[in-house]
């Protein structure tokens, strides 16, 4: 008989990879207040955009609940700056966010450690970012094209991490116990099939995937309470049912 996915999880260590998807920084907060909720605590956390931001929170220190009122206390004025670039959006006021969520500003210093995906743009692959200060290496995993004007670290031009890895898992290790958080895509931009909707293929990856949960997005930032409290059910009941290698879905 196949063990509990809570039981899987906490009989080794894990990796917790948050995957990419617009806004679901909502559902990824849902599903770690789960995972706290039970006392399972990932040995290594990566993630790509949404994934990158809630992951790093949770790494930095920001305790489920922290992180929870300070998702739905989110207002569009917040990181709203739109101004001349590569992007409507300058950027500043989601920096300006970041360092007021983030209890730490270095990698070096999270609790729990973290790699995160960004894009680069002129050698068209994906970067891995684990090392160095947290605010541009979240911002670079976020810069979603057209949106947000990219990001400059050391010399590179970084956008969006699910633009090359929407599962946002390229920083673990190849022989990591990975616990996979698949964000659903229902972007317009996404061409049915596409490769990188699909969950990744590998030994001990255990994939969770949550049906129903409400679009966000910069208008529609009230729809954050109620993927939050979705994603939150539905991992306690994924917490319960077998982990057999195949995709959890509830």
């Amino acid at each position: 008989m196949k063990p509990a996915l809570g039981d899987w999880l906490a009989e080794a260590p894990f990796t917790l990879t948050l995957s990419s998807g617009f806004f679901s920084f909502f559902a990824h907060g849902g599903l770690i207040a789960a995972l706290q909720e039970a006392g399972l605590r990932p040995a290594r956390i990566t993630g790509s955009s949404a994934g990158a931001l809630t992951g790093a929170c949770w790494a930095a220190g920001l305790d489920a609940r922290e992180l929870r009122d300070r998702l739905l206390a989110l207002q569009k004025q917040d990181f709203w700056d739109p101004a001349p670039g590569l992007g409507l959006l300058r950027g500043e006021r989601f920096r300006t966010l970041l360092r007021d969520m983030l209890p730490v500003s270095r990698f070096a210093d999270t609790a729990i450690p973290l790699a995160l995906s960004a894009w680069d743009g002129l050698a068209r692959k994906t970067r891995v970012l684990e090392d160095g200060d947290l605010v541009p290496a979240v911002y670079a995993s976020c810069a979603v094209p057209l949106m947000f004007q990219p990001a400059r670290i050391d010399g590179l031009w970084l956008w969006d991490g699910g633009i090359g890895d929407r599962a946002g898992i390229a920083g673990a290790g190849l022989d990591d116990r990975v616990f996979y958080h698949h964000i659903a895509s229902r972007s317009p931009w996404r061409r049915p099939g596409s490769p990188a909707l699909k969950i990744p293929a590998r030994d001990n990856l255990q994939a969770l995937v949550i049906s129903d949960l409400p679009r966000c997005g910069p208008e529609r930032l009230r729809f954050g309470r109620e993927a939050f409290e979705r994603a939150l059910a539905a991992a306690r009941e994924a917490l319960r049912a077998p982990a057999n290698g195949a995709p959890i879905r509830v």
